[in-house]
């Protein structure tokens, strides 16, 4: 169904999207939560799919279908498994420092296999003693001729331990015009992974340590010139971080709604369906309100993304009214499932554990809270969707008749 923001052809994507969600990623849902080990033969089937070249532009094999179709992608996916939907959201995250800020050796060395599913990429800044504080970081990058010696680690890497490229901001110089950001691959000597905690939730998914060890780079690796590495960390998730983690909110809120709505339907209390209950109505009158406006609010923000318009407030929003109603939707969930929902058998516990892991990424609400109340105040500086605006711009397929095909969709 066509809708204010989406046409015939992001449905159709909707459509194969949810359709390889349930043949291939479902079935495998019970061994990711009991196994608890990263799904690494998934990641790379999905990855295969092309749906990591969504924003990536067709003369480097992309589909160029813009912020939208990416946020329908992680969505569907997200609905099945939020694991997946945040493998997908970790690598478009990924994606976002090459297309910004890479040259034109970078972008053709990588966007392509990105594209064809063949790498997978990451971006790293938090660090363990500095957290969400940027300029905290003390991971450094020392210049030795023509490469740089990489020393330090970070933490919390979406696809650490899948990953085959990963964006690493580090420190070249003080204050915030000494951050750089390198591309390094998994394979260069002096790079290691730490060992995989186990977490509450999105199993199968990574988000691990990264550790360089006198860790040797090319200056061709560099990502633009020294010092642009802040430019680097803000943007990547400004306009990929939180509309991606709003995506996957949206889809396990999506979820949340479809399993309580048919609980209270087959559940037969006092003679007649749960649903039956007006206290129960409340409830789902509730979490239908939610989503609708979640999912408005979702679409909006990278709509106007699409058309290089300036969002950084709708994009922090979208992210807080999506994070905040996913979980609040699973709260009301497990209530409605009473005892039933504490044991596995049934997946809203998955779904509850799952919505508190996309809380903190990108900012968590008090952030986007802090920010939104700044641009109320006008302190703010200059958007970042205005100033890469060119490079977000994108308009994708709104003809009904034209096929899926044709935006670089495998099928």
């Amino acid at each position: 169904m066509e809708r204010e923001f989406t046409s015939r052809w992001h449905e159709d994507l909707r459509y194969t999207v949810r359709e390889f969600a349930e043949r291939e990623v479902r079935p495998r849902i019970a061994e990711m939560e009991t196994s608890r080990a990263v799904a690494h033969e998934l990641s790379r089937l999905i990855a295969r799919q092309g749906w990591i070249g969504v924003t990536i532009a067709r003369e480097y094999g992309g589909m160029a279908a813009g912020h939208l179709a990416k946020t329908i992608t992680i969505e569907e996916l997200a609905r099945v498994s939020g694991a997946m939907g945040a493998m997908v959201q970790a690598s478009q995250l990924g994606v976002a420092k090459i297309i910004h800020f890479g040259d034109a050796e970078q972008r053709r060395t990588w966007l392509p296999r990105i594209a064809a599913g063949d790498c997978l990429p990451t971006i790293a800044v938090t660090e363990p003693a500095s957290g969400g504080h940027v300029l905290g970081m003390g991971s450094t990058a020392v210049r030795d001729g023509d490469e740089y010696v990489l020393n330090g680690s970070k933490v919390f890497v979406g696809n650490s331990h899948v990953g085959d490229l990963h964006g690493v901001v580090m420190r070249t110089g003080e204050g915030s015009k000494g951050l750089s950001a390198f591309l390094v691959e998994a394979d260069r000597p002096g790079f290691s992974l730490g060992e995989l905690q186990p977490a509450m939730g999105l199993h199968g998914f990574s988000f691990g340590e990264l550790i360089f060890d006198n860790c040797r780079v090319p200056a061709a690796n560099r990502l633009g010139p020294e010092g642009q590495g802040l430019a680097v960390a803000y943007s990547s998730s400004i306009l990929y971080g939180r509309p991606n983690l709003t995506a996957v909110s949206l889809g396990i809120h999506q979820a949340v709604f479809e399993e309580t709505t048919a609980l209270c339907i087959e559940r037969v209390r006092y003679g007649a369906p749960l649903g039956e209950l007006t206290n129960i109505k409340l409830k789902l009158g509730r979490m239908k309100s939610r989503l609708m406006t979640a999912r408005l609010a979702a679409y909006h923000a990278v709509h106007l993304l699409d058309q290089g318009l300036p969002c950084d407030a709708e994009l922090m929003n979208a992210k807080l009214l999506n994070v905040e109603a996913a979980i609040d939707s699973a709260r009301d969930s497990m209530e409605i499932h009473a005892a039933s929902g504490l044991f596995t058998d049934r997946p809203v516990e998955r779904y509850l554990r799952d919505a508190h892991h996309i809380y903190s990424p990108a900012g968590t609400s008090d952030i986007q809270l802090l920010r939104l109340g700044e641009i109320a105040l006008g302190t703010t500086k200059s958007q970042w969707s205005e100033r890469l605006a060119d490079l977000v711009r994108t308009v994708p397929p709104r003809r009904s008749q034209e096929p899926l095909e044709t935006a670089g969709h495998p099928g």
